[in-house]
């Protein structure tokens, strides 16, 4: 999550080419990470071919986007000074405010599944079903396509010399505009979701006509807690830019631009913690590995103690 700027700020703190250096690092993990994440997902059926891991994919892709369109915005302004154009900033922008936007309703739309799952999959079942979910997830990237437009409609994003292209903080409607659109309407509509499902787990305890569905109910509500973990550690990267919005420092900043890589990074590393059978297959992958050594020294050492035996491996 970006905050909007002023003037120069990036320019203005002691080592900028490290700020981005370390930004791009941790993107390029955070990349990785989400990388294997669709992999292993992908190659791991039927165990996690689900609805909710094609939701965790979606995610995954958004943050690669995120990630890829940072670094190139890094690129640009370190390496490729010459380009001033306003209206290649203006797209830079786009691309920039779209990949955010991308990132956090990926985390809505998880959490509307869960909201399908848990209350109206009795009524409808068919919201459940794979196809369902493919058109919320066609719906989502229309939608962040789309509500960035005012970043190329307007010309309030404009080139600035050692600045990355976001709206300036003079252009108040806009800034409220993409405080709104891309980060606060999702947020609360993710936490009403929240609460509306754990309302409804309190109720099914007291109410013996749901007892047969509390398990389900506690299931939806431990998978809605952890998009809402999730979600909070994306979002906490964001607390350096809210600061500086509010009292201008240059340095918080440069902070921003470093802590929300390191938090998508550290949100993808709690992605596999965090789901029970995606930390399952990773657990399984890793052990397989290493059980391979201890094989072949225990075979090793049964043909040390007896070298008269010959051994034929199958495969």
């Amino acid at each position: 999550m970006n905050s909007t700027t002023n003037d120069s700020t990036i320019s203005d703190t002691l080592q900028p080419h490290i700020i981005y250096f370390l930004s791009s690092g941790f993107g390029l993990i955070a990349v990785i990470i989400s990388m294997m994440i669709v992999i292993i997902v992908i190659y791991s059926k039927p165990r996690l071919h689900t609805v909710r891991h094609l939701l965790i994919c979606n995610t995954c892709i958004a943050s690669i986007i995120y990630c890829i369109v940072q670094t190139i915005n890094y690129i640009v302004l370190v390496f490729l000074p010459w380009i001033t154009s306003d209206v290649a900033c203006r797209w830079r922008g786009y691309f920039s405010y779209m990949s955010i936007s991308a990132v956090i309703y990926s985390y809505l739309v998880q959490a509307i599944s869960r909201l399908f799952f848990s209350v109206f999959a009795r009524k409808y079942p068919w919201i459940t079903k794979f196809k369902a979910h493919y058109i919320l997830i066609l719906t989502h990237w229309i939608v962040v396509i789309v509500i960035p437009l005012p970043s190329v409609i307007t010309k309030d994003i404009y080139f600035r010399p050692d600045d990355l292209c976001w709206v300036p903080r003079q252009h108040l409607i806009h800034v409220v505009y993409t405080m709104l659109a891309y980060y606060l309407i999702p947020i609360f509509a993710i936490v009403y979701i929240y609460i509306y499902i754990y309302k409804r787990l309190k109720k099914a305890k007291k109410d013996a006509a749901f007892i047969s569905n509390i398990t389900n109910d506690k299931r939806d509500l431990e998978v809605l807690r952890n998009i809402v973990t999730l979600l909070g550690i994306y979002i906490a990267g964001a607390l350096p830019s809210l600061l500086y919005i509010m009292s201008a420092i240059s340095f918080l900043y440069a902070a921003g631009i470093v802590t929300i890589t390191l938090l998508v990074m550290i949100e993808k590393t709690c992605t596999i913690l965090l789901d029970r059978e995606l930390r399952q297959v990773v657990k399984s992958i890793i052990s397989s590995k290493n059980q391979i050594m201890p094989f072949e020294n225990s075979v090793t050492r049964q043909k040390d103690q007896e070298p008269v035996v010959r051994f034929q491996r199958t495969y």
